[in-house]
């Protein structure tokens, strides 16, 4: 047998050894430096004072070095929850494919869809020579004015969980690492690196918990990144209970855990669970290196830690395949085929929300129509933060934000090229297109007053970093919708918001669209749902309340406060003073705290209208060791459309709870009929028992409903189901 072949000295090599083995063996040939070496990130943007660009390095969010002597890959990590960034033009010139707002995708309901949006997005990274992607992000819209919500997909665990999971798995079928974030209650920006949130376990994990298990399930993300926050007194980066108890003991996730950017801790942080330091620049310390050392020396952290540590790390990169498959660094990308899939998703994600006389779509009698605000003559809004994409030609426009913190002192207010006017005014064939800025309200309604139709594009821009400190449009922008909506009857307002808003006009316009942040193509399909090329098919991920005082927290916790979130480089987290945040709601987010408080809001969790209509039939129950529904969807109208009928579980042996058991995402032309069956996961049906750690399924009898909505029930069934005991 011949031993100096490449495999025998390398037998990491041999592709058809399971990654757990191939990492094993190659963790046994690494240096103690190394090992050390895998375990931190440098950031790999050249603009903090006395950090160039790390040598080798592509200007990013994150690069660990290769390890040629062992043809260890480098790891090359860009943020990506919406598109490849290019943050502060790192990369001079360098664009990429934007895709609408992580609620707007969350509004398609389309698992289809968020695989073929993770697999584009994979694509792009893999061909400007990127390894890692540091998206999806999935954390639970539990306060609306949350300034990430725009990123994350929704208030409900199954619906953000399953369409996480296909985004990371379509990312991960381009051959890299994709990322699972913010494990776990990243749910509020202000205070972001010092509020200490407060929840039970089984509330934690009947809800955030469970959202991430499911993508977990679906996606199998070579990495999880941490939080920022404290959950129950201890920050995610270092809270043992969460990493080494849920996620890699409950769980057994074999991957591995990254910190966010700036919020490692400790050197404790590797014992109780993180497995890599990112952006170590941000931190007070390179806690991974020396002072990891030193901790393995004095006995506090075990020396096998430091080697599961990488080996959990080599593993991801195994399983990706990064060290089989080069990646196509330099070969041409399809921004035509993705400007496609991002077009898509942002035409199947707005929401018609209110379409009075059937006023959309517009009809070829239109002679007259005012575009009003919104910058809509140049672009459409993105969100702030890691996620912003530069896309085509770059932005349309930036609009100066600033604000207090090195982040917010960076931020600006972005549009991409993808004017709606132009687009209305293609569109508008044989009308009359007048744009007004809506600076001045008077000046918008004298023009309104003049037209056949006015159409008001309104905006709030949310960004990380920052809380939106209340649901009000900015800018007096409701003062400007009221005084049209008073000069014409045919008001439409567009929305283009980074989550739910209050409309104190919404009884005097004829039509509101929620276009979220709709893209790259959003002018494009924007223009298609008003003028009816698309029907409406988007349905709400998130409920809208109808006042601030109907939340959980109605006063944003933290707002105000002289410390905010600690901003700038080296801050030592361990002596910033926090604040608590109690999750009184606990497991009951969005729509289950409006079903458990009896409250009405705005619009409902799974609300939307179309240009056609369905009818429901033949819905039936059965039990036994869960719920399996089946039912009938014919569409009566007279326009193609998607229908998105949900069903809940209503009560539990008679007693009322409200939870989304599954959905049918269904294409009809009119006149045509196609069945459904959905299958419920039986850990919806169930209760985390925290002291026996399992999930438990009473028996009994459990109700169900077909429904449009959370609140608009078609039909309702009861089915008896067995007691079941599941693992956590």
């Amino acid at each position: 047998m011949n031993t100096d072949t490449p495999q025998a000295r390398a037998p990491w090599i041999n592709a058809n050894l399971p990654a757990d083995e191939r990492a094993a063996l190659l963790d046994a040939a690494l240096t103690e430096d190394e090992r050390y070496g895998l375990l931190h990130s440098q950031w790999a943007i050249g603009f903090l004072p006395g950090a160039p660009l790390p040598e080798g390095a592509i200007p990013a969010a994150g690069y660990v070095p290769p390890i040629p002597r062992l043809g260890i890959p480098g790891l090359y990590e860009t943020d990506a929850s919406l598109g490849v960034t290019n943050p502060r033009n790192a990369r001079p010139g360098d664009t990429a494919t934007a895709l609408p707002s992580g609620l707007a995708m969350a509004a398609t309901w389309d698992a289809g869809l968020a695989y073929s949006a993770g697999a584009m997005i994979g694509d792009e990274a893999a061909k400007k020579g990127f390894n890692v992607l540091l998206g999806g992000g999935m954390n639970l819209t539990r306060d609306p004015r949350c300034g990430r919500n725009f990123e994350y997909l929704g208030e409900d665990p199954l619906l953000a969980g399953v369409l996480s999971g296909e985004a990371i798995r379509g990312t991960q079928s381009q051959g890299i690492i994709a990322t699972a974030k913010h494990f776990v209650l990243n749910d509020q920006e202000t205070g972001r690196h010092v509020v200490n949130a407060i929840i039970d376990e089984a509330a934690l994990r009947e809800s955030d918990l469970l959202a991430f298990q499911i993508a977990i399930e679906r996606g199998a993300p070579g990495a999880i990144m941490s939080a920022y926050n404290k959950i129950n007194g201890h920050y995610a980066c270092e809270n043992d209970a969460l990493l080494n108890g849920v996620l890699k003991g409950d769980w057994a996730y074999p991957g591995f855990v990254m910190a966010d950017w700036g919020a490692t801790t400790s050197v404790h942080a590797a014992a109780s669970g993180l497995d890599q330091q990112s952006g170590e620049q941000l931190d007070h310390k390179v806690w991974f290196e020396a002072p990891l050392r030193e901790s393995v020396a004095a006995g506090e952290t075990p020396s096998e830690r430091i080697s599961d540590m990488a080996r959990r790390i080599l593993r991801s990169m195994f399983a990706a395949g990064l060290f089989d498959r080069p990646l196509p660094k330099g070969e041409p990308i399809d921004y035509a085929a993705h400007g496609r899939i991002a077009h898509q998703a942002a035409a199947e994600g707005i929401v018609l929300l209110k379409n009075d006389r059937n006023i959309l779509p517009l009809t070829g009698g239109i002679k007259s129509i005012a575009v009003i605000g919104g910058y809509s003559d140049v672009g459409v809004l993105c969100g702030g933060g890691s996620s912003q994409v530069t896309t085509g030609k770059g932005h349309a426009a930036f609009i100066h934000a600033g604000g207090e913190g090195a982040m917010m002192a960076m931020a600006s207010e972005a549009y991409h090229p993808s004017p709606p006017l132009a687009a209305i005014k293609r569109a508008a064939t044989g009308a009359r297109v007048t744009f007004v800025n809506g600076r001045y309200p008077s000046e918008a309604a004298l023009i309104a007053a003049g037209v056949d139709l006015a159409i008001v594009f309104a905006n709030q821009w949310t960004t990380e970093g920052a809380d939106a400190p209340d649901l009000s449009l900015p800018n007096g922008q409701d003062a400007l919708i009221a005084a049209v909506a008073a000069a014409n009857p045919n008001t439409i307002v567009v929305l283009q918001t980074g989550g739910p808003v209050l409309m104190p006009w919404l009884a005097d316009v004829a039509a509101v669209l929620e276009a979220w942040y709709p893209g790259s193509q959003g002018g494009e399909a924007i223009a298609d749902i008003l003028f009816g090329a698309a029907c409406p098919a988007g349905r709400l991920p998130v409920t809208f309340p109808a006042a601030i005082s109907q939340l959980p927290r109605p006063d944003l916790p933290g707002l105000g406060q002289p410390w905010q979130s600690p901003g700038g480089r080296r801050v030592d987290l361990s002596k910033a003073p926090g604040f608590d945040v109690p999750h009184t709601e606990g497991s009951d987010v969005g729509y289950r705290w409006y079903a458990r408080t009896g409250q009405a809001p705005l619009f409902p969790f799974g609300y939307g209208l179309s240009y056609t209509d369905f009818g429901y039939s033949n819905f039936a129950v059965t039990g036994g060791e869960t719920l399996t529904v089946t039912f009938d969807v014919t569409n009566t109208g007279a326009l193609e459309g998607i229908d998105t009928p949900q069903v809940y579980l209503t009560s539990r042996n008679g007693a009322p709870l409200l939870r989304l058991l599954g959905w049918s995402r269904l294409k009809l032309k009119p006149g045509e009929r196609a069945s459904a069956k959905i299958i419920a996961d039986p850990r919806l049906l169930a209760d985390f028992d925290t002291a026996a750690r399992r999930w438990q399924v009473p028996a009994g009898d459990y109700e169900i409903a077909l429904a449009r909505s959370a609140e608009d029930i078609v039909a309702k069934a009861s089915a008896h189901i067995q007691a079941a005991s599941i693992n956590p």
